[in-house]
C-alpha cells in the first residue's frame, strides 16, 4: 500500500521527493504525456526554500534560480516607496530565490527520477475518480484520449492536481469555475541587461495598473543579459465580459501596452522591456474560495487544489512546498490513514485561508495603492505620505501571516526531524 499522488507539480513532485525522503511508499500520476520547463517566473520565499534546501537540492536551485537581494515598491511614476532586503540579506538562514516556474518543476522531476528509478512518475495517466472503503482508497485513470486505464489502489489519496482540480471537483461537484476578481496578467520573459543590482524584484503602479519585474537567469558572461521576468497587470470590472476561461493564451501587446507606454523611469525603460519580449501569455487572475474542509476520509487536497491564490506576495509554490513537508510529517507520526491527513488539515488550512483572503486585499502591495490614493504616486519624499512605521508595520504583518517572519522562521525546528530521513 501506498500514498496515491495524484499531479506532479511543484506541490506533488515535493510530496513525492519527500515521501522518498523518509521512506513512505508512493506513485505519482500525472495527466500530461511530457513533463517539460514550461511557463514564466514565481519565487520561492526562504520557508519553502529551507525545505527544498533539506530535500539536498541546494546546489541544484543554484544552478539556475538567482538569490532575491530587494523587493522594491515603486509608485506609478517610478518614485520609490519602500525597499526591503531578502533571504540572507534580510537575516533569514536561507536565500529567497527567483526562478522559471518550469525549470524548477523539471529539477523536482529529475531529481525523484535520479533518486528513484526511471518511470516513478506515471505520465499520460489522468486522476478520473476515486472510490474508498476500510482498506484504502482506489483511482481510476484515463490517458488523454480517454481511454480508461487501470485502477490503483493505495491507502491515501493526496490530491496535487492544481487550480482546475479533479480531485476536488469530486469532493465539491457544484463549485464551479475559479473565482475571477476582475484582474487580467500579461506575463513574459525579455532577454535584457538586468535592472538596479540585478537581482531585485521590482513593483511599479498600484491596485488597478501594476508591474512586476525580476531576473530569473544569471547574467551571461558574454551578453551581459539575463532572462527578465515580467508581469502586466490590468484590473476592469468583474463583470467585464472577458476571456475568463482561456488560460495561458498568446497575449497580444495592443490590449495592455498602451496603458504602460509612458513608464519610462531612470531604473527601467517599462514599454521596451515589453517590446523586446521573447514570449507573452494572457492570464485571467483567479483563485478559489476557501473550504471548510480539505479532508473526507482517505482523501485530502494539497497546494492549489486545497489553496489557489493570487500570485500576491510570491506565496504560491511556496505554500504547496510547505503543505508537503507537513503533510508528510503527520504521515510519520501518525500512519498513512484518516487520521494524519486530518491532523495536516488542521494545521495548514486555517493559514492557507487567511492567505488567500490577505491576497484578495491586495497583499503587502497595498502599500502601492496607498499611496495612489494620497498623492496619485507623486512625491519627493515618501515619508511626508506615509510614515516608515506604517511602511514596516506592513510589511512586517504579511510575513507573519504566511509564516517567513525571519526571528520565527530561524528559530523553529526542522519540518522533518532528521531522525526521521533515510535517504
Amino acid at each position: 500500500m501506498s500514498v496515491l499522488i495524484a499531479g506532479a507539480g511543484i506541490g506533488g513532485l515535493t510530496l513525492a521527493l519527500t515521501c522518498h525522503q523518509t521512506g513512505i511508499p508512493f506513485r505519482i500520476f500525472e495527466q500530461v504525456e511530457k513533463i517539460e520547463p514550461l511557463g514564466v517566473g514565481i519565487n520561492l520565499q526562504p520557508h519553502a526554500v529551507r525545505e527544498l534546501f533539506e530535500l539536498g537540492l541546494e546546489k541544484e536551485l543554484d544552478a539556475f534560480g538567482v538569490r532575491t537581494t530587494n523587493v522594491t515598491y515603486f509608485s506609478k511614476l517610478g518614485g520609490k516607496i519602500w525597499n526591503e532586503p531578502r533571504g540572507k540579506d534580510a537575516g533569514y538562514h536561507w536565500p529567497q530565490y527567483s526562478v522559471h516556474r518550469g525549470k524548477l518543476q523539471t529539477m523536482l522531476h529529475d531529481a525523484l527520477m535520479k533518486r528513484t528509478h526511471d518511470n516513478i512518475v506515471e505520465t499520460g495517466c489522468a486522476f478520473s475518480s476515486f472510490e474508498e472503503d476500510k482498506a484504502g482508497v482506489s483511482i481510476s485513470l484515463q490517458a488523454r484520449d480517454g481511454k480508461l486505464l487501470e485502477k490503483v489502489t493505495g491507502d491515501v489519496l493526496i490530491g496535487c492536481d492544481g487550480i482546475h482540480s479533479s480531485v476536488r471537483h469530486q469532493l465539491f461537484p457544484n463549485e464551479g469555475p475559479p473565482v475571477w476578481g476582475g484582474a487580467i496578467l500579461w506575463r513574459g520573459t525579455t532577454t535584457t541587461e538586468p535592472f538596479l543590482d540585478g537581482a531585485t524584484m521590482a513593483m511599479a503602479g498600484h491596485e488597478f495598473q501594476k508591474f512586476v519585474t525580476y531576473p530569473i537567469s544569471k547574467v551571461d558572461r558574454q551578453t551581459g543579459k539575463a532572462l527578465i521576468n515580467w508581469i502586466a497587470e490590468l484590473k476592469f470590472d468583474a463583470d467585464k465580459v472577458w476571456s475568463k476561461e482561456d488560460w495561458n493564451r498568446q497575449g497580444v501587446l495592443e490590449d495592455f501596452l498602451p496603458a504602460f507606454e509612458n513608464w519610462h523611469f531612470d531604473w527601467l525603460d517599462v514599454p521596451k522591456l515589453i517590446v523586446d519580449h521573447n514570449a507573452v501569455y494572457e492570464f485571467p487572475m483567479v483563485d478559489r474560495d476557501p473550504l471548510d474542509q480539505w479532508t473526507f476520509g482517505r482523501v485530502t487536497l494539497l497546494g492549489d487544489a486545497a489553496h489557489a491564490m493570487y500570485p500576491i506576495g510570491s506565496n504560491g509554490a511556496t505554500q504547496g512546498i510547505v503543505d508537503a513537508r507537513i503533510l508528510v510529517r503527520q504521515l510519520l507520526a501518525t500512519g498513512l490513514n484518516s487520521e494524519a491527513l486530518a491532523s495536516y488539515e488542521n494545521e495548514r488550512r486555517p493559514i492557507t485561508s487567511k492567505i488567500v483572503l490577505a491576497n484578495r486585499g491586495n497583499g503587502p502591495d497595498q502599500i502601492m495603492e496607498i499611496v495612489e490614493q494620497k498623492c496619485a504616486g507623486k512625491f519627493d519624499d515618501i515619508h511626508q505620505v506615509i510614515s516608515q512605521s506604517q511602511l514596516e508595520e506592513r510589511a512586517s504583518k504579511y510575513k507573519h501571516l504566511t509564516g517567513f517572519d525571519v526571528e520565527t522562521l530561524n528559530a523553529q525546528p526542522s519540518i522533518i526531524p532528521s531522525d526521521q530521513i533515510i535517504n
